[in-house]
């Protein structure tokens, strides 16, 4: 059973779905808005967005029909998300580690997931902010939006309901925990590319290997390779 519930505006959709649990016993409960006026990225992280421009999306799902670890959890979120947005928008959409949306060289979509135990259920709680018809971003920034990557304009109504139903019919299936490493890996960005990034203050040049089941990006410098946790190191792009 699955509930789908609107809010014209809020302040965070990951944090409004509590109150939604509280009431309900579906196995997925999807809060949404147009509106998000403090959204949270992972670590701390802000996630600012243009109302009426953009889609701040967030579904419970119950932990316990998911065998799955939570690194493979997220990355079997981030596969989802990608391959709505390809098929949508037509486009080699990339993941980049762990869980960002990448097209055409910016960020439109991040993914927020975090465990929460809501009326004695253990919920995933997935958030993602996605960047759909907002214009400008500033100068420096590595986001963008499906309009400017693609001159696509969609309905927002529309591209809610379509990528509620798109996460429901994937999330009730999902593949081996090796598949959903292959399958990660092949959408990653940059991957075997040379690359700058941040490491310790200092930039130095890489080639993104892969990312592996226990949540780290290895990475090759010319000393060898390397394994990095979300946040130790900085790709430049």
């Amino acid at each position: 059973m699955s509930q789908l519930f609107y809010l014209k505006e809020c302040p965070s959709t990951n944090d409004e779905i509590s109150n939604f649990l509280l009431y309900e016993n579906s196995d997925f409960v999807t809060l949404y808005t147009f509106n998000q006026t403090r959204g949270r990225g992972q670590y701390g992280n802000t996630w600012s967005s243009v109302a009426e421009k953009n889609l701040a999306y967030t579904l419970a799902v119950k932990t316990q029909n998911f065998p799955l670890s939570d690194f493979m959890f997220n990355y079997y979120t981030a596969i989802i998300m990608r391959d709505y947005l390809a098929n949508l928008t037509e486009n080699n959409v990339k993941i980049k580690w762990p869980n960002d949306i990448i097209l055409k060289n910016k960020k439109i979509a991040g993914i927020l997931i975090e465990k929460k135990k809501i009326n004695q259920n253990n919920y995933f709680i997935i958030g993602c902010g996605i960047n759909i018809l907002q214009e400008e971003f500033d100068e420096i920034s590595n986001a963008g939006s499906i309009f400017t990557q693609t001159g696509k304009r969609f309905k927002l109504e529309k591209f809610a309901i379509n990528l509620n139903n798109f996460l429901l019919k994937k999330l009730k299936t999902f593949p081996t925990e090796d598949q959903i490493m292959n399958i990660f890996n092949s959408h990653l960005f940059k991957k075997d590319e040379i690359s700058v990034f941040e490491l310790n203050k200092m930039r130095q040049n890489g080639i993104i290997r892969k990312a592996d089941e226990k949540g780290e990006l290895l990475i090759e410098f010319e000393d060898g390779l390397q394994s990095f946790y979300h946040k130790e190191i900085k790709l430049l792009y």
